[in-house]
């Protein structure tokens, strides 16, 4: 046996696992998703911590490469959208992941009950406002889909209704895509009971009083009508231009590494590069020396 033959083959990384470990199907059932899991990933918080810190180091290059060569005159945008319910972990995500890039190419945007102004228009018409610019990393603190998610919940609109704003997001998505932007619509899953440890910490602590509301015990209630909610707008919104990743959201430690990887390996889809100087460097060198 040859040399080759003998050699092991070398283990895939999450990194080149995440994304069809994490992807779902159009007929996803969230009951079958055990949000304690780590799919594709063998190690524990020890190495999930350790191995964080090196994407965010990698996303950090590839970040402000992307950036520059916006600079230069590259169009492509990312739009991190970020849904789940309360306490999933959406903070945490973009404190931790998106708080290892420079903040000069992020622009992040926490969607709140619409306005009376807003609701003056169609429900996309505010998300239009604050999508990325050339070189920019969107974030979605939730986002259009809580205009599926909790009309279909609190029956604020009919079911046909929904039913085109279903319809509306997919062009709307399409279009990005066409665009220049690339789509990663994560949704953090985590189980009622970790919710609930959740909340009771947030009561029990001085320094997370801020984070607690009320009306989250009332969400509670409806649970597995949010979840069907989910359900029903994955399965319509599952697009191959825009796809649906369900992270599982229990362990924290593990849904921050999943969500930094699938950023990072988008990024690394679009590669970019440096610009190169737009001046004589030879010539640039030779002045500083003489200035």
């Amino acid at each position: 046996m040859s040399t080759k033959q003998k050699a092991k083959k070398k283990p895939a990384s999450f990194g080149d696992v995440a994304r069809s470990a994490l992807s779902v199907t159009s007929d996803v059932s969230l009951a079958e998703i055990d949000p304690s899991s780590t799919p594709g990933y063998t190690g524990d918080k020890v190495s999930g911590t350790k191995d964080l810190a090196v994407v965010a180091g990698e996303l950090s290059e590839l970040q402000e490469r992307f950036f520059a060569a916006s600079r230069a005159g590259a169009q492509q945008k990312v739009l991190l959208i970020l849904q789940g319910m309360d306490t999933s972990g959406k903070g945490g995500i973009v404190r931790h992941v998106v708080g290892a890039v420079d903040p000069q190419g992020v622009k992040h945007y926490a969607f709140k009950a619409p306005t009376p102004a807003e609701k003056r228009h169609d429900f996309l018409w505010r998300v239009n406002k604050q999508l990325p610019g050339a070189g920019q990393i969107g974030v979605f603190d939730r986002s259009h889909y809580e205009d599926v998610l909790i009309h279909k919940v609190r029956g604020l609109s009919p079911a046909e209704e929904i039913e085109r704003r279903y319809g509306a997001i997919n062009d709307f998505e399409a279009e990005l895509v066409r665009q220049g932007t690339t789509i990663i619509k994560v949704m953090l899953h985590i189980s009622k009971d970790e919710q609930g440890a959740r909340l009771a910490e947030r009561l029990e602590r001085e320094d997370k009083f801020w984070k607690f509301n009320p009306g989250d015990i009332d969400e509670r209630e409806s649970w597995e009508a949010y979840m069907d909610a989910y359900e029903s707008a994955i399965e319509r919104t599952h697009t191959d231009a825009a796809p649906w990743f369900v992270v599982p959201g229990d362990r924290k430690w593990y849904a921050r590494l999943a969500v930094a990887t699938l950023l990072q390996q988008a990024l690394k889809g679009i590669d970019p590069r440096w610009p190169a100087a737009d001046f004589d460097i030879k010539e640039q060198k030779r002045r500083l020396a003489a200035s």
